[in-house]
């Protein structure tokens, strides 16, 4: 009997288990079948990939440049879902060694006959990389074929790259912004000392402003004199470019873009007109006529629209398809960018810093790839780190032993970014880059004013002076003050003896044009800062000579970056504005925020940096 009543109990707690044992194989079979979907899933777009004929270019084609977002060097972590996720639906940054190659090779190419620019989606551009786009596209003017512009409204750089078409079409509402350069610090002192924090600054050469916002309410004498006859010398280029091309008397440029309130009171507040007036426009045109303009200038038949009639190919399609017909070259020049702060160690969470551990190990791979032949670095950075930078420039030194290192130097390769430069065999750099700043600061912040106003006290014991000197909820001690001083002037000098040597010159020299100054590209020519001027093609010929390399292809060597740093990054654009279409409000919080968020990256174990406080017009 309580054998049959055990037997019943089993068989009952069976009957009440079984739709958990029903749940648990579904979600083991779940569990097992979602990776194998998602395998079979990629194994479909690899052979969709291998299936899917080459891309093409049309016969008598026109070849459409549309850069969008931000000109940069390199985009590491991005996938075509970026463009999902932002806002327009474009992607949010274009890198310009694509575009230069598509010009380059479209300047050869007999299917393409015209060149259409369109800017309306071009953000944030350096002076220097617009003007070597720029220079591409000249170069391509020059083999005979048309080039033709087209803006709803010009900005500034949207403009300068513009104004090198043959034609230039603005919509009727539209505008063309010529508003000079300008440089402005958000200035933290006062705010700090009203919530009682204290930043300790020691820096060696009193051009050497990186820290200034902290310590000051203004700029000082030698940072307004040297960013005065910086900006000077760029709007000079700029300006110099623009009526070259336009064929205008300075005197008419002028007239536009420093009285401009005038030139709006000739037409009567019509800006488009004013444009127009001032020569800096050829045509109105709508949409519909833009396209119908380009056709007649394939010769095509008169009517076409919105390019459904005329042969056309973007300018990644048309980059895909030459790609795809050259043969690649067994030889290598392997491309390293450096684009963003220098910091130390290697960050996951930051994309665009150069984190000295991870570029180190594409240097070492670059080095170790027997393919390869020779390196290019290109440098985009106003440094950071000073720790980082030495470790980098080590490792370019023991490249430079094995085959040519040629340093290509973008809108941007100051302090820390011309630190890592002096291991070049070769640096070249536009005329409008910003180098130099050659200079050392290290920054140590005190809080224990804000402690007092909140009612807090620290207490401790120590066994040596400087156990908790850099503790920051202390103020700093006197011993711990000149300690980091002579620390920084040693760095200073270690930073004035390695561009001595690299560059053969004494170090007094090096001192004299040093103290934290920058330069331009074509100053730091003059100087001896660098070799010469010249953009990317001219630094991968350089390379190419030295390692004696006929044919060669081009590769790119990124970081890696983890998936999940990919997806929050999706998420992060998900809820990004447009620069370009942002408010002034927004402008004015992003930028604060900006200034405040890079204070993450400064993370060297010693506290000393070779950062410029610039940025690239």
């Amino acid at each position: 009997m309580i054998r049959r009543l055990l037997n019943f109990v089993v068989y009952l707690l069976g009957l009440a288990a079984r739709p958990f044992r029903l749940l648990w194989r579904a979600l083991d079979f779940t569990r097992r079948a979602i990776p194998n979907l998602i395998l079979l899933f990629v194994l479909l777009l690899i052979v969709a990939a291998v299936l899917q004929p080459g891309p093409s270019v049309p016969a008598g084609a026109a070849l459409i440049l549309r850069p969008s977002g931000a000109l940069v060097e390199q985009t590491v972590g991005e996938s075509a879902l970026d463009g999902l996720f932002s806002p327009d639906g474009h992607a949010r940054t274009t890198v310009l060694a694509g575009l230069l190659e598509a010009v380059r090779a479209a300047e050869e190419d007999p299917r393409i006959k015209l060149l259409v620019l369109e800017t309306d989606d071009l953000d944030v551009a350096g002076l220097s990389k617009l003007a070597e786009l720029r220079a591409a596209i000249a170069d391509f003017k020059m083999s005979g074929k048309p080039v033709l512009a087209r803006g709803e409204r010009f900005s500034q750089g949207q403009y300068y790259l513009a104004s090198v078409s043959d034609e230039i079409h603005l919509a009727r509402d539209g505008f063309v912004l010529l508003q000079g350069l300008a440089s402005f610090n958000t200035y933290f002192r006062d705010a700090l000392d009203k919530i009682g924090v204290k930043m300790n600054v020691f820096r060696v050469g009193e051009y050497k402003s990186a820290a200034e916002p902290f310590v000051r309410n203004d700029m000082s004498r030698e940072s307004r004199a040297a960013a005065r006859e910086l900006l000077d010398g760029l709007w000079a280029r700029l300006r110099d470019d623009v009526i070259v091309a336009r064929k205008l008397t300075p005197e008419r440029f002028d007239a536009y873009a420093i009285h401009y309130r005038d030139a709006l009171k000739a037409t009567q507040g019509d800006a488009a007109e004013a444009a127009r007036a001032a020569g800096l426009i050829d045509h109105f045109s709508s949409r519909e006529q833009w396209q119908e303009r380009i056709a007649e200038r394939l010769r095509m038949t008169p009517g076409a629209r919105f390019g459904k009639k005329y042969p056309r190919i973007e300018a990644d399609g048309y980059l895909a398809a030459v790609r795809h017909e050259r043969q690649r070259a067994p030889a290598q020049i392997a491309v390293l960018v450096a684009q963003g702060m220098i910091v130390d160690g290697d960050p996951q969470t930051a994309p665009d810093v150069v984190s000295g551990d991870s570029f180190v190990r594409l240097i070492r791979e670059a080095r170790e790839n027997r393919r390869v032949k020779a390196i290019v670095v290109r440098i985009d950075s106003p440094g950071g780190s000073a720790t980082a930078s030495e470790v980098i420039r080590e490792e370019l030194e023991l490249a430079k032993k094995s085959k040519p290192v040629v340093v290509s130097m973008s809108s941007l390769a100051a302090s820390g970014g011309y630190w890592i430069a002096t291991a070049g065999n070769e640096i070249i750099a536009e005329p409008a880059t910003i180098t130099g700043s050659i200079g050392i600061f290290a920054a140590i912040p005190d809080i224990s004013s804000l402690y007092a106003k909140l009612g807090l006290s620290v207490d401790g014991v120590a066994t040596a002076p400087l156990a908790a000197a850099l503790d920051v909820r202390r103020p700093l001690a006197p011993e711990a003050a000149q300690a980091l001083q002579l620390s920084i002037e040693h760095g200073y000098r270690r930073f004035i003896d390695i561009v001595a040597t690299a560059r053969h010159m004494q170090p007094e020299a090096v001192d004299r044009i040093a103290r934290g100054r920058v330069w331009s590209g074509t100053e730091a020519v003059a100087l001896g800062l660098i070799d010469r001027n010249g953009g990317l093609d001219a630094a991968l010929a350089a390379a190419a000579k030295r390692a004696n390399l006929g044919r060669y292809t081009v590769v790119w060597p990124a970081p890696e970056v983890s998936a999940m740093r990919q997806l929050g990054r999706l998420f992060m654009s998900a809820s990004a504005d447009s620069e370009a279409a942002a408010s002034p409000a927004v402008r004015l919080v992003n930028t604060l925020a900006a200034d405040l968020e890079s204070l993450r990256f400064w993370n060297d174990p010693r506290h000393i940096y070779v950062h410029c406080q610039c940025v690239a017009p």
